[in-house]
């Protein structure tokens, strides 16, 4: 789960926030959940550190990376290549990756491990919010909509 990603467009879409119990709930019903990472941005916020213990309550791997403030102003907390790693190792030893994220950058990712190892990869997004591609290279696109939302 890109958690930038998700709560930045379920927010500007929707001003709401996601439902990450019912996902796990969704996702749970489907099979056994071998692997569950979080990719998060390192905070000293205490809203963060909260946030972050109820995805490890609920049952994700919380990954942190550094935010990085550049000297012009502009941030990083990308966690592209990490998501991208983890899920290509994952790839060989499970049958489904669920990928939450609308980022088009997921799509030859999603394409490689579909033709490699022939999972299935499925992904969840806000519509308005996800790239066509990504959801063109998914087996499966599920629309982030009310059902999904706080």
């Amino acid at each position: 789960m890109d958690v930038q990603n998700i709560y930045y467009t379920t927010r500007q879409a929707y001003k709401r926030q996601f439902n990450y119990q019912k996902l796990w709930q969704i996702i749970e019903r489907q099979g056994q959940i071998v692997i569950a990472n979080a990719y998060a941005i390192d905070s000293d916020n205490e809203g963060q550190k909260k946030f972050q213990q109820a995805l490890k309550h609920i049952g994700f791997t919380v990954k942190l990376k550094p935010y990085i403030q550049r000297s012009d102003g502009s941030a990083k907390g990308d966690w592209d290549v990490g998501i991208t790693i983890d899920i290509l190792e994952a790839a060989k030893d499970v049958d489904s990756v669920i990928l939450l994220s609308g980022d088009g950058d997921f799509d030859l990712l999603l394409k490689k491990i579909r033709q490699d190892y022939e999972v299935t990869a499925e992904v969840y997004g806000v519509p308005s919010l996800s790239a066509e591609s990504l959801i063109k290279a998914a087996s499966h696109y599920h629309p982030i909509n009310s059902t999904l939302l706080l």
